[in-house]
Parts: structure tokens; sequence; C-alpha cells
């Protein structure tokens, strides 16, 4: 057997991309990801969310962030995804002083 054919590949991992609704816990954000289910009696598309805990090793998403996580082993009782990566920053809310 050759030396690539003997590695064990990690199998496909699912990803999914949502918004970070908490950041509260140490190395754990939690993310909201929206899918569109179609009624299944009136056929119109109805918004449905799911909350997916995700490690966050160096805590650097925040509030609102636009994030991608995958799929990782369990690593608490409700952590099963990790973060991968930030793609859009939350716009800064508080009000700034010097404006008023």
């Amino acid at each position: 057997m050759s030396a690539e054919g003997s590695k064990k590949k990690r199998g496909h991992r699912k990803i999914r991309i949502g918004v970070v609704t908490s950041n509260r816990m140490n190395k754990t954000i939690i993310v909201k990801v929206q899918r569109l289910v179609k009624h299944p009696r009136y056929g119109k598309y109805v918004k449905r969310w799911t909350k997916f805990w995700a490690h966050d090793e160096d805590n650097i998403a925040n509030m609102g962030d636009r994030v991608k996580i995958a799929e990782t082993r369990p690593l608490s009782k409700n952590k099963r995804w990790r973060l991968v990566s930030i793609l859009e920053a939350a716009e800064d809310l508080t009000p700034n002083r010097d404006s008023a």
C-alpha cells in the first residue's frame, strides 16, 4: 500500500452560515441559522431557524457577526460545531457621544 492510500481521509463535514446571537460564554458562541421550508399544504415558503452552539477558541466572534461554522466531534453536552471564519462583522450599534 502506498503512503497516500494508508492515510485516513476525513468525511464531508456540514457547513452552515448564520448570525451570532450570543457570545457570553467563554470559547462558545450561539449561532442562529435560518432556512426556508415549503409549507406542505399551502406551498408558501416559511422561515425556520435553528440555534447551534459552536466552539470559538479565541473569542473573536461578536454578537451580530455573520459566521461560517463546521460540524465537528462532540466538544461538550451541546457543542458539535466550530467556528471556521467570520464572513461579515456586525456594525457597532453603540451611540457615539461626540455626535450629540
